[in-house]
């Protein structure tokens, strides 16, 4: 009887002791293009994701915003408000006179405070690896997303100066380039600075399964390798916090920035426009509306942005067109943009819908078929787009189900555990994820 009595005591002071484990540390990592079904599914084989779900909560689906692209969604993350006020509407800058491949790439393309700029305030060690619209940011230790600047420029805007150098030489043989886009080299970083550093706020972005999901779609053999891939990476990660003796007091978020559709149409909005005769020539200013598309929607912008007689003229030309033709798309009104809190500056846009994925050509068939592929981008108004989220650690429920929330309640969440001054933004804390 004393020994059960003894046992029964040591089991409720350690169950105590585990709860009165204090925060002291936030590890969240984004996998771009990440999905619920990678942790509601067993066929995927994520021993690592499954087990954070069983140790911790879950959500059924994260809403991302309008366009559910990885730019403007990481950036929602970081400041818990919507593109709108944030000011990164794409991935790419829209540019009036053709594209040149301009991406929002630096902190300063961000108008709203982000929480690495309220972990600084308050003194606190933290980590960007490769996060997108992250280059000069307040980031202690800081490797960007710099898009296709070249390797050249992610050393030169790596923290500490030389850090990249650095990190080649100590965990890569003082390769040249690395492979970034394998996700487990990713976390090698992620854990070296761990051991190192122990940062109270580490952001990771891992990329594979979004390549991937873009050149076979939702599913197939390379996406579920992708995968087991960030799943293996989200187990370096953990076994670093762990091996550093932080593990207890570390919030462990596993988050994404999107869904994916499947497609296998082409839609160039563009073409109406030019044979109506709204598009001459953009190189040489004679346009007076066009779209510009991301993949999963597309954005009308007017060479006078208060040419309302234009802008009605382009929706009734795209509601006059045949059934079989409108079925591709689903017109996004500026009223329903404002609600999203999506760029400002169109006058509305398209979303993707049937399978199909929106361009920006001005040349050729405005419908054609295309190989089949993943695409997002689209309104955020549905499960397949949606992403996913498990955390655990100090005083996170334990078998907790979420059953929706959003990428703009990351920032608010995060300022809770670490304290952080943040302003009143668009997100909430999501109800269940807390023990009290």
């Amino acid at each position: 009887m004393y020994k059960v009595f003894v046992s029964f005591l040591f089991t409720i002071v350690t169950t105590m002791s585990l709860q009165a484990q204090e925060a002291k540390h936030v590890v969240l990592i984004t996998i771009d293009g990440f999905r619920p079904n990678f942790y509601m599914e067993d066929t995927w084989q994520t021993p690592n994701l499954m087990k954070l779900k069983a140790e911790g909560t879950h959500a059924l689906g994260v809403n991302s915003v309008f366009p559910s692209m990885t730019y403007p969604s990481h950036t929602t993350i970081v400041t818990g408000v919507k593109p709108a006020k944030h000011g990164v509407y794409f991935n790419g800058m829209f540019e009036p006179n053709g594209s040149t491949g301009k991406i929002y790439w630096n902190d300063s393309s961000i108008k709203a405070k982000t929480l690495w700029t309220a972990a600084k305030e308050k003194g606190l060690v933290t980590a960007a690896m490769f996060w997108p619209v992250a280059a000069e940011a307040p980031v202690t230790y800081n490797i960007a997303d710099i898009g296709s600047l070249g390797e050249k420029a992610r050393e030169d805007y790596s923290v500490p100066t030389g850090f990249l150098k650095k990190v080649k030489k100590e965990l890569f043989n003082d390769s040249a380039r690395v492979e970034y886009g394998k996700d487990q080299n990713v976390a090698a970083i992620a854990a070296y600075v761990i051991k190192t550093a122990k940062p109270a706020l580490m952001t990771v972005h891992l990329f594979g399964v979004d390549h991937y999901s873009h050149e076979a779609g939702r599913d197939g053999e390379a996406p579920r390798a992708a995968v087991r891939a960030a799943d293996s990476a989200i187990g370096i990660i953990r076994k670093s916090l762990e091996d550093a003796g932080i593990w207890n007091n570390t919030v462990f978020i596993v988050t994404g920035d999107h869904g994916f559709t499947d497609v296998e149409t082409s839609v160039n909005p563009n073409v109406w426009l030019v044979k109506a005769g709204f598009i001459t020539d953009v190189k040489t200013d004679e346009w007076k509306a066009q779209f510009t598309s991301v993949s999963g929607s597309s954005y009308l912008y007017l060479r006078d942005k208060n040419d309302k007689a234009t802008s009605d003229a382009v929706l009734q030309l795209l509601n006059k067109l045949p059934a079989d033709q409108k079925k591709y798309f689903r017109i996004i009104t500026r009223k329903q943009m404002d609600a999203e809190g999506a760029n400002p500056e169109a006058a509305f846009a398209l979303t993707a819908e049937n399978g199909a994925t929106l361009g920006s050509s001005m040349k050729g068939e405005a419908i054609k078929p295309r190989k089949k592929g993943g695409v997002h981008g689209n309104f955020p108004d549905f499960k397949e787009i949606q992403t996913g989220m498990i955390t655990t650690g100090p005083n996170i429920r334990k078998g907790g189900v979420v059953r929706e929330m959003g990428v703009v309640d990351y920032a608010p969440l995060i300022a809770k555990i670490l304290g952080l001054n943040m302003p009143v933004g668009d997100g909430k804390i999501p109800a269940g994820v807390f023990i009290k």
